[in-house]
């Protein structure tokens, strides 16, 4: 099995299209060998336990704490801090980045079509984009296909991306250039052990998924801007 219980093809996807059933194939389907030398059965390969994220319907009841943002729960290792990163203009959150001691982890998920590979095109994208900001840009071959590796000045970054059944999931970690060895590994820890809620509404093609406060700190970000009115 692979990370979702099968093997989906991946495609390109266009900015006009929508993720709802009506508006894709679907694409799933053995795409290995289809015949057999003699007539010895032979067992489904296993490529060991299936490993996340995860979507919400395929998620393990592991009984791991994670953050409920909504479209996404997101695990937070024990001696890292939350913060919300808001739109001082419509109040709404922008990201919620969990800073860790190797650097600031930022896990979001998107609308993606059906036949997947969205993270193909974005990583691309995103790597051209740095570029021209002035970053060094490398990219190689990580858990779950293209990550890049940027340094901004002081700052090194790591990106991975993910494509599940109709999202994709991006994470990012950024920190001092002193903890760019360790950081990967805590990044991908934590994408690992996410889960992704995509919902059934259709959406446009990179459409960030909404993301909704825990209680808790929805109450302690009101209060604060209450003290600061």
């Amino acid at each position: 099995m692979g990370i979702f219980g099968r093997k989906r093809k991946a495609g390109r996807a266009r900015d006009d299209e929508y993720t709802d059933d009506a508006a894709y194939e679907d694409h799933d389907g053995y795409d290995g060998y289809d015949g057999y030398a003699d007539d010895t059965d032979i067992e489904a390969e296993d490529d060991g336990p299936v490993t996340g994220p995860y979507d919400v319907a395929d998620a393990p009841d592991d009984g791991r704490p994670r953050m409920d943002l909504g479209s996404v729960r997101v695990p937070v290792p024990d001696g890292s801090q939350v913060q919300v990163e808001m739109d001082q203009q419509s109040g709404n959150v922008r990201a919620v980045h969990i800073v860790t001691a190797h650097g600031q982890v930022t896990v979001s998920a998107y609308a993606a079509p059906r036949s997947g590979g969205l993270w193909t095109d974005v990583s691309a994208e995103l790597a051209e984009q740095l570029r021209a900001d002035g970053a060094k840009v490398t990219s190689g071959r990580g858990e779950w296909g293209t990550e890049l590796s940027a340094i901004v000045g002081e700052v090194a970054l790591r990106f991975v991306g993910v494509d599940g059944p109709r999202w994709m999931l991006r994470g990012v970690i950024a920190g001092p250039q002193s903890q760019a060895a360790q950081a990967p590994m805590v990044l991908r820890d934590i994408v690992r052990e996410s889960i992704v809620v995509r919902g059934d509404s259709p959406m446009p093609v990179r459409t960030p998924l909404p993301i909704t406060l825990p209680e808790s700190i929805a109450a302690h970000i009101a209060e604060r801007q209450a003290q600061q009115g």
